[in-house]
Parts: structure tokens; sequence; C-alpha cells
């Protein structure tokens, strides 16, 4: 039995209902309504070829049933013995991409009946080939041509579909690769999790090895009582004026507490939390089933523990002239306020590389030439270099 049946017979009520669609649910149905489509089509392609007489395409619109078959399956949740993850409709695309190439393919005998979907095929081409990609140029040129006869042979009918199989293997590749992306993501926030725990952990049980503690001087207009030292000892959850002992890490040790490093731990957390809401304006969401902007938002929130720790501790070591010794403990909750935000600095080239991730999903992004954008149509040329694309990267984006 597999994870998710053994989950829903354990669980009942709506969890079952909940586990089942939590994971791309809407692009699992946009492909249950395609193997419809693309079966209805393969049964009045086949009508069509047996009405005639010949048997041409007969095998390539069985292997296109079964393509639609492998898809079904994979889209039914019941036959996995894993998790849903989003990646099987990612596995049924692939299925569904070469149920349609055959379906196409069955047309090599009579081309002109495929003028129709020739647009369609060419919009593929064009989003996910770049424009020096010779299969590209190939399908462009003779889209104008049969644009201008008005019809179109087997031969050039052949390069297009072959055009069209190598890009929907690239706008496979590009979502593997997001996939990929959002997977060492999830697995980097993973080590970041578990290594701040660690650390307030260890910290805890051991709070005089490195303590999160300044000495400033003590101010001229204090009370100064018998203290073998002229300053105090501030640490994040106290402080304190009085001291027996000369050695300063003696001093640093009987005030340390074991809450310093999980204070600023979840200081900076909050501080990371907020930085990550923030970034939630420039997120536009993503056609893909793989979560990539929650991934990154999850990436920061450990990131900005470790950050709150880390400067605080640079700032006791010196690294940071003028600012060896604060004051009190709301000026180390108030740094580390700001190193827990400041781990942005750090993770805005993540956020990045995942824009970047996500946009080469929707094809190549070429930078327009010029402001114009003004659409190819399928009856004209292949663009000359130096021409603006139809589109910018964040229409590509949005998209």
């Amino acid at each position: 039995m597999g994870l998710g049946q053994w989950m829903r017979g354990l669980i009942p009520g709506r969890y079952p209902e909940w586990y089942r669609e939590r994971r791309s649910w809407e692009q699992g149905e946009d492909a249950r309504t395609t193997v419809r489509k693309l079966r209805a089509l393969v049964n009045e392609r086949k009508r069509a070829v047996e009405s005639s007489g010949g048997a041409d395409g007969l095998a390539l619109l069985a292997a296109a049933e079964e393509e639609l078959q492998c898809a079904e399956r994979i889209l039914t949740f019941d036959h996995h013995h894993r998790a849903p993850l989003g990646s099987h409709v990612t596995a049924a695309q692939v299925h569904l991409n070469m149920a349609r190439l055959l379906w196409l393919k069955s047309f090599l005998s009579a081309p002109a009946e495929v003028a129709p979907y020739l647009p369609g095929m060419l919009a593929v081409v064009r989003e996910h080939l770049t424009r020096d990609d010779p299969r590209r140029v190939a399908t462009e040129i003779v889209m104008a041509k049969s644009a201008r006869r008005r019809v179109i042979d087997e031969t050039e009918l052949l390069i297009v579909l072959e055009a069209v199989d190598v890009a929907h293997g690239v706008a496979l590749r590009e979502k593997l690769r997001a996939g990929s992306f959002v997977r060492i993501v999830w697995r980097v926030a993973l080590f970041l999790f578990l290594l701040a725990g660690a650390v307030g952990v260890l910290t805890s049980l051991f709070p005089e090895s490195v303590p999160l503690c300044f000495n400033p001087p003590r101010p001229n207009d204090a009370p100064a009582p018998d203290s073998t030292v002229d300053y105090v000892v501030v640490c994040p959850t106290g402080s304190q004026d009085f001291f027996e002992s000369t050695e300063l890490d003696q001093n640093f040790a009987a005030v340390s507490a074991w809450g310093d490093y999980l204070v600023v731990e979840f200081i900076g957390l909050v501080a990371a939390g907020v930085a990550a809401a923030s970034t939630l304006r420039r997120i536009r969401g993503t056609s893909t089933p793989y979560s990539a902007p929650i991934a990154l938002a999850a990436l920061k929130i450990p990131a900005g523990a470790l950050t709150a720790v880390l400067g605080l501790l640079l700032m006791r070591g010196g690294f940071v002239p003028g600012l060896t010794s604060l004051d009190s403990s709301a000026q180390i909750i108030a740094w580390a306020v700001i190193f827990g935000y400041s781990q942005q600095l750090f993770t805005k080239w993540v956020d990045l590389q995942g824009q970047k991730v996500l946009n080469s999903v929707h094809g190549p992004l070429d930078p327009p030439a010029s402001s114009g954008r003004t659409a190819v149509p399928a009856t004209e040329s292949p663009p000359e270099a130096g021409t603006a694309r139809t589109h910018s990267a964040d229409e590509d984006f949005e998209r």
C-alpha cells in the first residue's frame, strides 16, 4: 500500500481530499481535459483514415492512444506508490506531447488537412526555441512559403513537426530544471533550519562558550559601586554592572544566559519573515507545478536567524569599527532586527536565479532590440537579426 492510500485510510473526513488535491489540482484537471480532447481527435482521425480506405497513419494513431492511456495512469493518484508532489503533471505532459505529435504525423499522407493547426505549431516553436535555432529558422521559412502557396507538402510538414518535437523537449527540460531548483532550495532551507536549531540548542546547553555579550564602559553619570572593573556587561537577556573578578571571560560567563541566542534567533526569524513578506509584491506566481516562490520565502526565515547571530558576533569581535560595544539589551535586539532583515542581501541572488528559472519555462528570453512589440504574422518571412521580439520578458513571466 502506498503512502497516500495508507494516510487516506488512516484519517477520515476532508483530509484525504486535501491530500489528493494539494499539488497542482488545476493543472491535473487541465491535463485530463487535454487527454479527452486528444482522444476525440485521434478517434475522429482514425475514422477518417478508415473511411478513405487507406491504412496510412493507423499505427501512429494506435501509438497515440497508448500515450494517452499512459497519461491517464500517471494522473490517477491511486495507482501511484509515491505521494503526488507535482512532478506527475510534468510526466503526464510528456505523454500528451508525444500523443499530439503522433496524431499530427498521421497527417503526413494528407498534409493539406493539417493547415488549421500550423499557426499553433509555429507559436510553440517560437516560444521555446531561440531565434537563431536552425530548426526554428527552417520552420519559419516553411511557414512563409506555405502561406504564399496556401499549401504545405509532406517534407515541409515533417520539418515543422520535428521542430515542434524539439520545442516540447526544450520545454520539458526547463520544467525539470525548475523542479530541480525548487528541490535544492527546499533542501538548503531545511539544512539552515536544522543549523539554526542546533545553534540554539548548543548555546542553551553551553551559554558561556561563545557569549553574545558586550562590555561598554561605565557611564560617567552612573553610580560606581565597589566593582573591580570600569565596564558593564550587556547581554540580549540581561546586564550587570558589579563584578568581583577582573577576567572579562569570567564576567561574560556570569551574565550570559541560556536564552541569549534563542532570543536573537527569534528576532532574526521575525525580521526575515517581514523581509519575505515584503518580497510578495514582486511575486506573480508560476504556471509550473513547483512552488518556487514559497521555497524562496522559506529560505529567508532560517537565513535571518543565522545572519542575526553572525552579525552580532562580528560586532563583538570588532569587525565593525565604532560598534564594538553596545550599551543595552535593547540595542542588541535592535541590531538583531537589522541583521535578520539583512539576509535579503544574500538571498536576493537566489531570488534572481529563481525568477530566471521560472521565466525560462516560458521560452528563451531574448532582450528586445527596440520598444516595438508588433507580432510577426505566420505569413511573413523569418525576422531579421536585431528586430524586436513579440513580447517582453515580463510579459512572458506574467503568462
